[in-house]
């Protein structure tokens, strides 16, 4: 190799310094370079990537990231964890959840002023990616209060609706819900929404009804999207609040998912609101999609925990587990389900931690976010799909949390669109062409 690297010909193509370059590359005689550091499995297989870890005092997250990822990590475990048990198996909530949230300052994160934090996106999703190692539930509440009701308040609402709602909604004193989805609407939400604003004098009736509506039942603060009849059918946002006439929130009963969150409807007959409670900032089908953008980057970033935590659980029962004279762990199946589940944990968590840099500086485009959505969610499900299967007849109890992820994981992929409707939307962003109208 080095003569024919150091001949007159290679001399003559690469120049005299370039060809020795290229030979000491290639020279066996320098000493194998040795790996750097020791790896431990039982430190070391939920952070592959290194994201969490400091590299020559160079890290991919901030050390204020690090500390509301820290301060997420241990509310979750010690105000979360003891819940959730009851309240997925009795579809039972703790309304003091959102309080507690909001008194650690983890609402509305990544807004400024009005009693938020004004942190990045990224630790936004670390939050979100901390709540959902516990249940996705919790995550949905968490998103729906910061992403759906906050910051479209935030971002589109009066000085008067944001000094009215933040501060109370930041400390999670006040419980707020978004309405969209519509019983004959759910992925066509323009085309198909039959709520309607009614201009009666100087204020609005609305009439119509909304489904799958997290926190409803619960809820303080509605911002619900309606067609303006005297706008041209243009879609308009709206703050209810509860105790209007003519607004009911019932609960939807018999889900095997997301138990441990109240979900509901909005009915709404001919509730009559001021024109103060509209949002001004935002008008048509961009004030909506905006929030659920935003929503669906936490989404991204919430299933890796969940994920992680179907792991967690395989990983720890499959090693204390022996059948055939050892612990399951070291039978080849078992560690192909291990390896595909941890690589698609670390290829999605660094695609989400890269979307919300490009957030951050202004660069992310919303293709990216269905990408991410799409991918994570599907990921994680079929993730706790084989943790749920690795752990045998075990697996379908409670008592082991994964089959309670894969329930929730079943709502998380179908909620803030669809696999197959992000699919469309990629399949546009890649060739130009829209398949649905």
């Amino acid at each position: 190799m080095s003569r024919l690297l150091t001949s007159s010909f290679v001399r003559h193509s690469f120049g005299r310094r370039e060809a020795e370059r290229f030979v000491r590359c290639f020279s066996t005689s320098k000493p194998f370079q040795a790996e750097p550091f020791k790896w431990f499995p039982d430190d070391h297989w939920k952070d592959f990537m290194q994201v969490e870890s400091d590299i020559d005092g160079v890290s991919l997250l901030t050390d204020e990231e690090k500390m509301i990822q820290t301060t997420a990590r241990q509310l979750s475990q010690k105000e979360l964890e003891p819940r959730v048990f009851e309240g997925f198996r009795h579809e039972k909530f703790d309304k003091n959840i959102l309080k507690i949230m909001g008194e650690a300052g983890l609402l509305g994160p990544f807004l400024e002023g009005y009693g938020c934090a004004g942190a990045s996106h990224t630790a936004y999703g670390l939050i979100a990616k901390e709540i959902e190692r516990v249940d996705s539930a919790y995550r949905s509440m968490f998103s729906v209060q910061s992403s759906l009701v906050m910051f479209p308040i935030h971002a589109f609402g009066s000085d008067e609706q944001k000094q009215k709602y933040l501060p109370a909604l930041a400390r999670g004193d006040l419980i707020g819900c978004f309405g969209l989805t519509e019983p004959n609407a759910g992925s066509d939400p323009q085309g198909s929404m039959e709520t309607v604003a009614v201009k009666s004098g100087d204020d609005f009736l609305l009439r119509g009804s909304k489904t799958w509506i997290s926190n409803s039942p619960l809820a303080d603060v509605f911002v619900v999207w309606a067609k303006c009849k005297d706008e041209g059918d243009e879609v308009r946002g709206f703050i209810l609040e509860r105790g209007m006439a003519g607004l009911e929130t019932p609960t939807l009963h018999g889900k095997f998912s997301l138990r441990a969150s109240p979900t509901g409807m909005i009915v709404m007959d001919d509730v009559r609101v001021p024109k103060s409670a509209m949002l001004p900032g935002i008008s048509g089908m961009k004030g909506p999609f905006s929030c659920l953008n935003s929503a669906r980057l936490g989404i991204a970033w919430g299933v890796m925990g969940a994920a992680e935590a179907c792991v967690d659980t395989a990983r720890s029962y499959t090693l204390d587990r022996h059948q055939f004279g050892r612990p399951l762990a070291a039978n080849q199946l078992i560690q192909r389900k291990l390896a595909d589940a941890v690589t698609s944990i670390s290829l999605g968590t660094i695609g989400a931690l890269r979307a919300t840099r490009l957030k951050e500086s202004g660069r992310l485009h919303s293709n990216l976010i269905s990408m991410l959505k799409r991918n994570n969610a599907s990921s994680a499900l079929t993730i706790a799909r084989q943790c749920r299967d690795m752990l045998g007849g075990n697996g379908i109890s409670d008592e082991y949390t994964v089959v309670r992820h894969m329930m929730n994981l079943e709502a998380v992929n179908t909620y803030e669109g669809t696999e197959d409707v992000h699919a469309l939307i990629l399949g546009r962003a890649i060739t130009g062409l829209q398949a649905f109208k």
